[in-house]
């Protein structure tokens, strides 16, 4: 379809509310969307020339705009959501997830059975959950167990079944799990009455239950019930246990959902945490794949519209980190302080652990996956034009301007490639000038690349702030490198990133994976230059004894002094004692000369 097709599509939209889909020429589902403003959110897309290279090839194939009109923006929200899992669009992030989770049900019946289920009926039982792990649903289940006699059996438990005699207690009455209702035993009202309690404990509020068996357990010792009343206090003590496990908020925060998101190039991981009655019942961190570098508003969004749905939620109030647009029924609290910070931070953790996990296990079962992850996020947080996967970090190494030396290493996709590591002596500078140093090897480095047609690095990283930097650059601009390679300094005090021309410094995040390639490079050319700088004293204070005496060459000169640990000793020692380890006659020529100095 011709440009001008597309723009009568667009001029028609209206500017209400609504979700849009783009269609390729083969009338195949492109990308789903929604808008607050169909008309401006769609022009936008043709307006303008994207960031990202994915948006543009999206833009580029688009030939048909279908948009459907809905009365708010929560309703765009909600069918924006239905059409990417139904549609599932090339350039959608997708939000699906074939699990089933488990469901804790009390079944409508007389005398309601309490069990884990994954098929929801639709009989008029209910509900609670869905729980994210069966081991929260089996924990739940035994604090039931420890607290009320329930019955397990699935007997119909009518007044005519049980008047007429129909059933006989089982070995779960005899041993105290149950209170007999099949024969009459326990009244429908008692057993209700514990039915009602365990729906407040599944609510997450133990107050009542806690008061209830405090209330029992007093009495039970007035009457001098003791046994009886000790049986009451471990339950209340399981009570607490299980709910200071589960509390970490102030009581009073109560049917508050919280959500948070932590991102890098590739993925973004969405936690959830449902309080009720200060307590946390349920937390769940979902992945999502990114396609075209969506904002993080945008797919919290989206993740908060899912696990909505997904989870049954109906709290009116939700916990964010920024303020994100659900539409006019649910309150959005963005918290700076105080006990809704403090959750939300907890929340925050969680997806970052989580995001942690995902990687390690990433790192293992697919390293080239873990290897351009890393790579694309060093591109975006460095600025640079292209993926760093050839780095080349330079150090200086003088002691007290002896000796003075510069390291080169090289790390390929973000790790060493020991063989491409390089040495160098500083031959044009005297005295210790880290400056003319600087300038030195990093001329020589990349002339000798041009010279051999060597590949270049896409980065180059120097150690050390603007004045190490500018001496690099003085190099490359000799070579007509300046803009071919990318090259930054980095300070070793804070960490600070210096760029050409830039005075003001980029600081990463301490935590950041680019930050720890940086690091690890530089300490890598620390070590190397360091190790190369020792070796060369080591020599040069050898040779200093090994030239004054004729005749006796290095290899006879490093066993003496392995064997005497110093020159002094040597020196001192007898023509005998030095006969043992070289010979006499190497021996006789060191003792005539060190008796003729």
């Amino acid at each position: 379809m011709n440009p001008t097709a597309l723009a009568l599509q667009i001029q028609t939209l209206p500017d209400n509310p609504g979700v849009y889909q783009y269609y390729d020429k083969e009338g195949k589902i492109l990308y789903v969307g929604k808008a607050k403003n169909l008309k401006k959110r769609v022009s936008s897309y043709f307006n303008k020339i994207h960031d990202t290279a994915k948006t543009n090839v999206l833009v580029k194939k688009i030939v048909t705009i279908k948009h459907i009109v809905v009365p708010t923006e929560t309703d765009a929200l909600l069918l924006e959501n239905n059409l990417i899992k139904t549609l599932q669009p090339r350039y959608n992030v997708l939000l699906r997830d074939d699990k089933s989770y488990p469901w804790l049900c009390i079944k409508k019946e007389p005398f309601s059975r309490i069990f884990a289920t994954r098929r929801m009926v639709k009989d008029g039982s209910e509900y609670f959950g869905p729980y994210t792990s069966f081991k929260t649903v089996s924990t739940i289940l035994e604090l039931i167990k420890e607290l009320y006699p329930l019955r397990t059996c699935n007997y119909d438990l009518s007044k005519n079944n049980i008047e007429s005699g129909k059933f006989k207690v089982c070995l779960e009455y005899h041993i105290g799990n149950c209170m007999g209702p099949c024969e009459g035993h326990e009244t429908i009202e008692n057993y209700q009455k514990q039915v009602d309690a365990i729906r407040e404990i599944l609510k997450g509020n133990f107050k009542e239950s806690m008061k209830d068996f405090k209330r029992v357990m007093t009495n039970l010792a007035a009457d001098m019930h003791f046994e009886e009343a000790q049986k009451i206090k471990e339950k209340i003590e399981v009570l607490e246990n299980y709910q200071s496990r589960s509390t970490v908020v102030n009581p009073k925060i109560t049917n508050i959902d919280v959500f948070s998101i932590v991102s890098d190039e590739a993925a973004a991981y969405v936690n959830f945490l449902q309080i009720s009655h200060g307590s946390i019942i349920r937390s769940h961190t979902m992945e999502i794949k990114k396609k075209l570098d969506e904002p993080d508003e945008e797919l919290l969004e989206l993740a908060i519209i899912e696990l909505r749905e997904r989870f049954q939620l109906l709290s009116r109030e939700i916990i964010v980190p920024f303020p994100v647009d659900l539409g006019e029924n649910i309150k959005i609290t963005v918290p700076q302080l105080g006990d809704k910070k403090q959750i939300l931070d907890l929340s925050i953790r969680n997806a970052k652990f989580y995001r942690i996990e995902q990687l390690k296990q990433l790192q293992i079962v697919d390293p080239d996956r873990h290897t351009n992850r890393i790579m694309a996020q060093m591109q975006k947080d460095l600025r640079l034009p292209v993926e760093p996967r050839h780095i080349e970090c330079f150090d200086n190494s003088n002691i007290q301007g002896t000796n003075p030396v510069s390291a080169c290493v090289v790390f390929k996709d973000g790790k060493p490639s020991k063989k491409d590591y390089r040495h160098f002596n500083i031959k044009t500078v005297e005295g210790p000038d880290d400056f003319a140093s600087m300038t030195e090897v990093v001329y020589r480095r990349y002339k000798r690349l041009l010279d051999e047609n060597q590949p270049l690095p896409n980065l180059i990283i120097i150690d050390g702030g603007k004045g190490q930097l500018s001496s690099a650059l003085k190099s490359i601009d000799e070579l007509g490198l300046r803009g071919k390679i990318a090259i930054i300094g980095i300070a070793k005090r804070l960490e600070e990133l210096f760029y050409p021309g830039d005075s003001i410094p980029l600081y990463l995040d301490k935590k950041s994976e680019t930050l720890k390639v940086i690091q690890q490079l530089r300490n890598e050319a620390h070590r190397f230059g360091i190790t190369h700088h020792r070796d060369k004293r080591s020599k040069a204070a050898l040779n200093s004894s090994i030239e004054s005496i004729p005749g006796i060459g290095e290899k006879t000169m490093l066993s003496l002094i392995q064997h005497f640990k110093s020159v002094k000793r040597l020196k001192l020692a007898t023509e005998k004692e030095i006969s043992d380890v070289v010979g006499s006659s190497k021996a006789k020529k060191i003792t005539e000369f060190y008796n003729n100095k």
